[in-house]
């Protein structure tokens, strides 16, 4: 079993009373349940961002590597506005 440390932290009291809802309403049996499911979708969010930084990162490098001729921005945003207008029709 992993070890307990208790911490101490300070919330807004909407927040509190977010938590102590959640508690009383049985969707959790402590206050602690709650809090450690919320730092577990707040650690998978911070996982998938930093993924996505990842990819982001390495589709840069590979534009900047990339020699063939790009498009121009007024022939870019020419083709999207006659995208969404279309669109809009």
């Amino acid at each position: 079993m992993p070890s307990i440390e208790k911490i101490s932290i300070a919330l807004p009291a909407e927040m509190v009373a977010q938590l102590r809802d959640a508690v009383d309403s049985g969707e959790y049996a402590s206050s602690s349940e709650a809090v450690r499911d919320a730092l577990r979708e707040w650690t998978q969010k911070r996982n998938l961002h930093q993924q996505g930084l990842k990819e982001l990162r390495r589709v840069w490098k590979q534009a900047i590597k990339d020699e063939t001729p790009g498009v121009a921005p007024k022939e870019v945003l020419s083709r999207l506005e006659k995208k969404y207008r279309a669109m809009s029709k």
